[in-house]
């Protein structure tokens, strides 16, 4: 997979208004995400990540089969159509790895159900059979107290093969060109392992994300692990700076991750950029100042990192999650839509296309202030400066740099920055030399 992408996030289950529990009715409603390809190209993606697609009980990640596609969805030759088109066009696939966990309804936990300890598929599961009081006569282990999600025992042969089978095919029949794991902070290192050189010995170039909350993402960034974890600390760090005036906490998250002093702690890594998924907030209801949300977006375009934009957020759709539900965060839409905010985000993805400093820049902080931040990036003999103001009013930043001609990527005009720089209310600034 080329890494000087930008990834575009379908949950397909919400985004096809399927069912919210699997009535086992074969419905083509995966049909519709094909209809989004020209909306994708106009935007400029390059990867389009799928959210859970196999057959399930609810929501995706409680799944029943990894062999067959969920029929709320369509069948096998619905995806097959996809995957084709897409790559057609040059968009890559990402299938959302669910390795974790299984539903109840899994075949090999129902013949757990109906055995018990005479089950071959009994250390499939972490399952504790002298817990005979409860309702299913044993108790078993789960994620973070879901009963509804079965853990798997990856220590066992048998599973990791199963699900090495599975993904062999999805390779070979839908030729997709990467995973994103699904809570991999919860999969042990050496399933991981094995997995990076199943799928590598396939394709060198398959892309492993992994899903990170919190931590040390380096745990999973070890050669011969993942290629890229979800970055959730500046995912915080962005929408908490602009709401707070205070450019300081994105800087300090910056910095300590990317800088160039040795105890930086993922310089040279490319974690996963994003703002919103399926299980956060949309950032368009988070922010307090909307006029900042073409600005984040800014940032989160220059830093370090693989952009990922989740549909519909690009033209500003909001969305907040409630105590019991997250439908609002993955809803359906008749149609994309495109409004001055999609017409930006394309501009900012064509950049990135055409300059790779974007990708694989280092990371230099110039310039910091309560609203503005400015920094350098560096890759072979091209520079990138990035400059933000989110103040309504100008300002103009002092710093200890000079540039005899440098081009502003979004007009193409070139000028000499000698050690200060005006910075228009509410602006970004990108600058290359």
């Amino acid at each position: 997979m080329d890494l000087n992408t930008t990834i575009y996030h379908i949950y397909p289950l919400g985004f096809c208004d399927a069912p919210k529990e699997n009535d086992g009715k074969l419905t083509h409603r995966m049909t519709k995400i094909q209809k989004w390809i020209p909306h994708l190209e106009k935007l400029g993606v390059t990867s389009l990540y799928l959210g859970p697609i196999f057959e399930s009980d609810r929501h995706g990640y409680d799944i029943r089969d990894y062999n067959q596609i969920d029929v709320r969805l369509g069948d096998e030759k619905d995806v097959k159509k996809l995957c084709d088109a897409l790559h057609k066009k040059k968009i890559q696939v990402l299938f959302d790895g669910v390795f974790n966990h299984v539903g109840r309804g899994f075949f090999a936990f129902q013949d757990v159900l109906e055995k018990k300890w005479d089950s071959p598929y009994k250390d499939w599961f972490y399952i504790d059979f002298s817990q005979s009081q409860n309702e299913d006569g044993f108790t078993y282990a789960n994620w973070e107290g879901h009963a509804e999600l079965v853990k798997l025992n990856l220590d066992n042969e048998e599973v990791v093969q199963y699900l090495f089978h599975a993904i062999s095919c999805w390779i070979e029949d839908y030729h997709i060109d990467g995973l994103r794991l699904d809570v991999a902070y919860c999969l042990n290192q050496n399933f991981l392992w094995k997995l990076h050189h199943f799928v590598k010995e396939k394709d060198p170039h398959f892309f492993l994300l992994g899903e990170m909350i919190g931590g040390d993402y380096n745990l999973l960034l070890k050669d011969g692990l993942l290629d890229s974890v979800t970055n959730y600390e500046c995912r915080k760090g962005l929408y908490s700076s602009m709401n707070s005036k205070n450019l300081f906490e994105i800087g300090y998250s910056l910095n300590r991750q990317f800088g160039k002093d040795p105890w930086c702690l993922y310089t040279n890594q490319k974690l996963l950029s994003f703002i919103d998924n399926h299980d956060v907030d949309r950032i368009a209801s988070l922010l307090e100042d909307k006029q900042d949300l073409p600005l984040l977006y800014a940032l989160l375009f220059a830093m370090p990192g693989i952009p990922c934009l989740y549909y519909g957020s690009e033209w500003g759709q909001e969305g907040m999650r409630t105590p019991h539900s997250d439908e609002a965060l993955r809803p359906s839409f008749t149609k994309p839509e495109w409004n001055d905010l999609t017409s930006y985000l394309a501009s900012l993805i064509s950049l990135r296309k055409q300059n790779p400093v974007f990708l694989y820049g280092d990371y230099q902080q110039i310039y910091i202030q309560n609203q503005q931040l400015i920094f350098k990036r560096s890759y072979e003999n091209t520079n990138l400066l990035f400059a933000v103001n989110i103040d309504y009013t100008a300002h103009t930043a002092h710093f200890d740099l000079y540039i005899e001609k440098a081009t502003n990527l979004l007009t193409g005009k070139s000028q000499c920055i000698s050690h200060e720089l005006e910075l228009p209310a509410k602006s970004a600034l990108f600058f290359v030399y």
